[in-house]
C-alpha cells in the first residue's frame, strides 16, 4: 500500500518551532536547511524530514522503503510504501498559480498542450496545466531520473485515473496515478508508483 500525508508547514516560520525542529534532525539534514537561501525553503526542508520520520516511527519502517518527498508553497508531502515492497513511488504537489502557456509548449507533448490550449478561460487552463505539471513530475521523480528525463518523453491522458499513452522504452513498467485534493488547498497533488494500491484517502499531519 502507498500512502500519502501533508503537512502544513507555517508553524515553522517561528523561530521557537523552527529550532524545535530543526535540532531534531540528522546532522546532513541540518547542513541542508543550511544551505538554502530563505526561511520558506528552510522549512519546507525541515518540515518534509520531520514529517518523514513521525510516519517512519509509527509505521516502523525501514530507511531504504519506497518513498518520495515533494514541497510547494506552505506545504509539504510525502508517500510511502508502507509494506516494504521494492516498487518505484514517486509524488508531487504545486501552488496554482500563473499560467505558463510557453512551458508547456516547450515541454509537454502535443496532446497535453492541445487539452490546456482548448479550456474556455485562463483559470481553467492554469488549473489544468498544473494537473498536468503534477501528474508528469510523480512519473518523472518515480522513474528516479527526475528533471534529468526529458518532459516530452511520455505522454498522459487524463481520466479517472490518469494513464501514460506513451513512456519512455526504459521505464515500461506500468504506471498508475493517484491524484489528490483537500478542500480550500489551491494545489495539485499527485503519486505515480508501480504499486497498484494507492491509497486514494489524502492523510493530514500537524506541525506543532
Amino acid at each position: 500500500m502507498v500512502r500519502t500525508w501533508i503537512a502544513d508547514i507555517e508553524p515553522l516560520y517561528e523561530k521557537e518551532c523552527f529550532e524545535r525542529y530543526y535540532r531534531a534532525l540528522p546532522e546532513f539534514r541540518r547542513k541542508k536547511a543550511d544551505a538554502l537561501q530563505n526561511l520558506q525553503m528552510k522549512a519546507q526542508s525541515v518540515g518534509v524530514w520531520s514529517l518523514w520520520e513521525k510516519i517512519r516511527r509509527e509505521y516502523k519502517l525501514s530507511e531504504d522503503c519506497a518513498f518520495n518527498f515533494s514541497h510547494s508553497g506552505s506545504y509539504v508531502m510525502c508517500a510511502v510504501e508502507l509494506t516494504g515492497r521494492r516498487v518505484r513511488v514517486g509524488c508531487d504537489m504545486e501552488k496554482i498559480g500563473p499560467l505558463k502557456m510557453k512551458v508547456a509548449g516547450r515541454f509537454f507533448c502535443r496532446e497535453e498542450y492541445e487539452m490546456i490550449l482548448g479550456k474556455d478561460t485562463e483559470e481553467e487552463r492554469s488549473e489544468l496545466f498544473y494537473r498536468y505539471w503534477v501528474l508528469k513530475e510523480s512519473f518523472m521523480k518515480a522513474t528516479g531520473k527526475g528533471m534529468a528525463l526529458p518532459v516530452n518523453s511520455f505522454c498522459i491522458r487524463l481520466g479517472e485515473p490518469p494513464v501514460l499513452v506513451r513512456q519512455p522504452e526504459e521505464f515500461p513498467e506500468d504506471y498508475h496515478y493517484t491524484e489528490y485534493k483537500s478542500e480550500g488547498l489551491p494545489y495539485k497533488m499527485a503519486v505515480c508508483s508501480t504499486a497498484t494500491d494507492i491509497d486514494a484517502k489524502l492523510h493530514m499531519e500537524l506541525i506543532l
